[in-house]
């Protein structure tokens, strides 16, 4: 874990690491006190409970679109980011994220009152789509029929049900390989490339 994360960052990157090592059930608030190398004030300033992080799973995948923005090459095509930020992102998911857990979090997102940060639209992951959709109805790669948040929206939802499925058959397949047979299927109506 980097230093210069902050002491929120390193409590809720500890947190999920330990989650997929030793599973939700099995991680202690102690052990993410010790993993975080923090003091227990500071994760209690942070956070009132351990269920409390697995509303930060958003923060996990923004912090990895993060860094595959930075790694695309800005001379591909729109479709090809968009297929590539999804691939990456799922076999980050299968490798990182406990497939029971990931269950668990989609069903309190449906149950819970309050906004899911899941969806929340100031997300990096929906602004990076935004940027790559207009990029891509600029250069004639994606169609103009729809507006950038339709299509973003109408990806997004892709991506969700194979996530969702893969979480239903209880990772029984590989998401990833899944998805780079099927993904490109799901939104080629979109793109004209």
């Amino acid at each position: 874990m980097s230093d210069k994360l902050s002491t929120k960052d390193r409590i809720i990157e500890a947190a999920w690491d330990l989650f997929h090592k030793k599973g939700y059930e099995n991680t202690t608030i102690e052990d993410i006190i010790a993993a975080a190398a923090i003091s227990k004030g500071s994760f209690y300033y942070y956070f009132d409970r351990k269920d409390a992080l697995l509303d930060t799973l958003a923060h996990i995948f923004d912090r990895e679109y993060e860094k595959l923005k930075r790694e695309m090459d800005p001379e591909w095509n729109s479709y090809k980011k968009l297929l590539y930020i999804n691939f990456q992102m799922h076999e980050f998911i299968e490798k990182q994220i406990d497939c029971d857990l990931l269950a668990s979090l989609y069903s309190t997102q449906l149950l819970s009152k309050s906004n899911s940060s899941l969806l929340d639209q100031n997300r990096v992951y929906y602004k990076l789509l935004a940027e790559i959709i207009e990029e891509g109805q600029k250069r004639g790669q994606i169609t103009k029929s729809k507006s950038v948040r339709e299509i973003s929206k109408f990806y997004s939802l892709c991506e969700r049900a194979l996530v969702s499925d893969w979480c239903l058959e209880k990772g029984s397949y590989s998401l990833s390989e899944y998805t780079k047979e099927y993904f490109p299927l799901m939104i080629q109506a979109f793109c004209e490339a």
